[in-house]
């Protein structure tokens, strides 16, 4: 058994990116040569899920759609569903509690981003825990940890303490925007009571696994990046990132068309007939030089 379903959070309303949200949802803006959402997309992929689940508001799943589409030319497939307003990210989750359907899943949200030696690793070692009848979250050491959910470990780095933006933060290890849960999740979800701010936090949930002893904590080694992409600074850091390692080491970073043939997903052909589709530009160049590795020629026979 594999997991192999993930529900992608893209909704909210981008408050801390106004006025650029006032017409583009925010998962839509660029971080440096592709949109946002790519970035959580393709962590999905390499977590292994196959099946993806966008859940956003209503008025911005057309855009999208058209941005991603059904998935078919990556190997994976999409679907949408809305979310009645921003009611928190566990209300996301029962947003997509049909299409979970009873079997363990990965949330990402689609504003994070990850990068790093290792990831892949990590990611697969996550969703086997959920696999395992667990909950599994991502933690790394913060500078700033009031801004975020934070974890407090015990001396064998077992979790003993959940607190979402704690005024006095227990330790700086903040939980990360990827979560992996068993099948229990939407059914915990549903015992939830919104907190001061009006949502469903998912530390209330992560904290069920907590109390139950089923929570499992994998914290990010030195060499991985994540960024909550969340205000327009974040998001200059991380796009500039993505130049720098892109451009100095030609490692192409949340590529979708790349990933999905190296995770054989599709084929050498499908890959090929992928780019020699797009207009040509740096996106489109960067690819050339995957297609070029495998000697495969431009406009490969129809």
């Amino acid at each position: 058994m594999a997991l192999r379903k993930g529900i992608l959070l893209a909704g909210g309303r981008g408050t801390r990116l106004h006025p650029m949200t006032i017409a583009v949802n925010k998962h839509l803006l660029p971080i440096f040569d592709k949109p946002l959402l790519y970035y959580p997309l393709t962590t999905l992929m390499l977590a292994g899920v196959r099946e993806v689940l966008v859940v956003s508001d209503a008025a911005d799943l057309p855009d999208l759609r058209q941005a991603i589409g059904d998935g078919r030319r990556w190997g994976l497939s999409i679907q949408y569903a809305a979310q009645v307003g921003p009611r928190g990210i566990a209300d996301g989750l029962l947003a997509g509690a049909d299409f979970v359907g009873g079997a363990p899943f990965c949330l990402a949200l689609g504003d994070n981003i990850f990068f790093g030696h290792g990831i892949a690793e990590i990611l697969a070692d996550a969703a086997q825990g959920a696999l395992e009848n667990k909950a599994v979250i991502l933690t790394q050491t913060v500078a700033e940890p009031r801004q975020y959910g934070v974890v407090k470990l015990d001396d064998q780095g077992r979790p003993v303490l959940l607190v979402e933006k704690p005024i006095d933060p227990p330790s700086n290890q903040a939980v990360t925007g990827i979560y992996f849960y068993d099948s229990r999740a939407v059914e915990f979800a549903r015992q939830l009571h919104p907190s001061q701010r009006g949502e469903l936090e998912i530390t209330d949930l992560n904290r069920i696994y907590l109390e139950r002893g089923d929570l499992s904590v994998k914290p990010l080694g030195r060499g991985i990046v994540w960024f909550d992409a969340g205000t327009a600074q974040r998001m200059l850091l991380a796009a500039e990132l993505v130049q720098v390692i892109q451009s100095r080491q030609r490692t192409g970073i949340a590529f979708p068309e790349e990933l999905a043939f190296r995770l054989g997903l599709i084929d050498l052909r499908a890959f090929a007939l992928l780019v020699d589709d797009m207009p040509h530009g740096e996106y489109r160049a960067y690819l050339e030089t995957v297609r070029e590795e495998f000697h495969v020629p431009a406009k490969v026979q129809q």
